[in-house]
């Protein structure tokens, strides 16, 4: 009887994926992926743009939150000012959109350094505060500054040509948005199983242990604020072009909510985690107007009108639900189903 996994080398133990049939099912669900845009209708395709725009994003922050365990409700200050870094670059000073791209990285990693900087001496509760403020002060910073950022009117973008291909129709953007989100999974795959993510993990476990190991505490703090906010000022750009209009108000501090959700739900500190957490909250409110709608139409007007305060009662409902009965998120959950299925009809 099969009684577990053993690794007897360090290279099966840092291995990206030392399971074939995991190769295998990857394979086809990037095969599905590439060919959904020719499958789905424009309704359809519109919530697979806004899962993968939105696993880039909760990528970046597992980074932060996940990996080290540094509490952010700032995310979606990041996400707004990746959004206006590319916006100004592109619509306004006309550079190519790649290099709008490197700036919606940049901009906010170097705006990381303002916030993480208390991070070093801050833990738990008072960073989270510290990371709220944070993205209060980026949107009363991005109002104030009218010559660059037209203030409340917001910037108009356009979807990008990028290498003489353009991204204009729904089908190519799906395309762009998924090749980003395939190269930031592969990434956030190989920073965990890297020395630098090792050391993430021993400070989110316990950074007394890791500093006393020789782990230097301010700089991995740091180092994973920066990489956190570059992901997901990109993953803001990409959202900016999605709504082709940058502003405010399209980053609303409901997002910063969502993104806890997606790592809670998902698993904290997986990438596995990220990418389902981030298909149940995306697709749970649409998945549960659709069963009201089937009882009553007023239902189904209700949510339409009053979809954000319907939204943040179901992010609530479910991480009550999910830190009372399966902290561990759908990972978790996963995980003790294939452990029954191995160990079956014994329970451990």
């Amino acid at each position: 009887m099969r009684t577990g996994d053993y690794k007897q080398t360090y290279g099966e133990l840092v291995a990206l994926i030392d399971s074939p049939p995991v190769w295998l099912w990857s394979a086809v669900l990037l095969l599905a992926l590439i060919a959904a845009p020719y499958l789905l209708n424009s309704y359809t395709l519109s919530f697979l743009m806004i899962i993968l725009i939105t696993v880039t994003g909760a990528l970046g922050l597992n980074i932060l939150t996940g990996y080290t365990g540094l509490i952010s409700l700032g995310h979606v200050g990041f996400l707004v000012t990746g959004a206006y870094a590319y916006a100004v670059l592109v619509s306004k000073y006309h550079m190519p959109p790649l290099v709008g791209f490197l700036g919606a990285g940049v901009v906010p990693a170097l705006a990381s350094l303002i916030v993480g900087a208390p991070s070093l001496r801050l833990k738990g509760l008072y960073l989270a505060i510290t990371t709220l403020a944070f993205s209060f002060i980026i949107n009363t910073v991005i109002l104030e500054m009218r010559w660059l950022t037209n203030g409340a009117r917001g910037i108009q973008v356009q979807r990008p040509e990028i290498f003489g291909i353009s991204f204009d129709s729904d089908a190519a953007f799906t395309y762009l948005c998924l090749a980003i989100a395939a190269l930031t999974l592969f990434a956030t795959l190989n920073i965990r199983r890297s020395r630098v993510g090792r050391a993430f993990v021993a400070i989110r476990d316990n950074d007394t242990a890791a500093r006393v190991m020789g782990i230097n505490l301010h700089a991995y703090k740091l180092f994973a604020f920066v990489t956190s906010a570059f992901i997901t000022g990109i993953a803001g750009a990409l959202y900016g072009i999605y709504l082709s209009f940058v502003s405010v108000e399209g980053f609303p501090f409901l997002l910063s909510i969502e993104a806890l959700a997606i790592l809670i739900v998902g698993g904290l500190g997986s990438a596995l985690g990220a990418v389902l957490g981030t298909v149940l909250i995306v697709l749970l409110p649409e998945a549960t107007r659709l069963v009201f709608s089937l009882f009553s139409a007023q239902m189904d007007a209700t949510f339409t009108t009053g979809a954000q305060e319907l939204k943040s009662m179901l992010y609530g409902l479910v991480i009550i639900l999910f830190l009372r009965f399966q902290p561990r998120g759908l990972v978790g959950a996963w995980h003790d189903i294939k452990r029954t299925w191995v160990h079956w009809p014994l329970r451990y």
